[in-house]
């Protein structure tokens, strides 16, 4: 059935090919199928150019598409990996993390290194320096869910 296809549509075969993993592409989430829809197209281009040639088979462009798949996979996995870094929020997902520097008031005393702080709707537990209950602290690191506090 797929032979009969490309046999039928040609050198279009491709084209439409790589629109449909495109089209695809929209219907599932990931960023998969674009890279073989990409690699599809670019064989498109190419069996435009060497259509007819006795170097040009099907096993041939089977090769190509092979292989602009892994090129364009490669590449964009490169594209996507710079982007990943740039962010506008880069402390979205690390809540601990982007306590750091505020400040509040000691709930609990902190005795023997271990306190109580009230941040917005949430206790947390603090280290720090042993301090007394209502002394203003300052987050000054964040690790898993315990913050470390110095007075201010």
């Amino acid at each position: 059935m797929i032979i009969a296809w490309v046999n039928e549509l040609g050198l279009w075969s491709w084209w439409v090919g790589g629109l449909i993993l495109l089209a695809a592409e929209l219907m599932m989430p990931g960023m998969f199928l674009v890279w073989f829809g990409m690699a599809a197209l670019l064989t498109g281009i190419l069996s435009l150019v060497f259509w007819g040639a006795s170097f040009w088979p099907w096993q041939v462009q089977m090769l190509v598409f092979a292989a602009l798949s892994l090129a364009s996979i490669l590449i964009g996995r490169r594209i996507l990996v710079k982007d990943r870094d740039r962010s506008d929020e880069p402390l979205l997902n690390q809540r601990t993390a982007s306590l750091v520097g505020r400040t509040a008031t000691l709930e609990s005393p902190i005795r023997e290194g271990r306190g109580r702080i009230r941040l917005d709707d949430t206790f947390w537990t603090v280290n720090g320096p042993d301090l007394a209950a209502g002394v203003r602290v300052k987050i000054v690191a964040a690790h898993g869910r315990e913050l470390t506090v110095e007075a201010v």
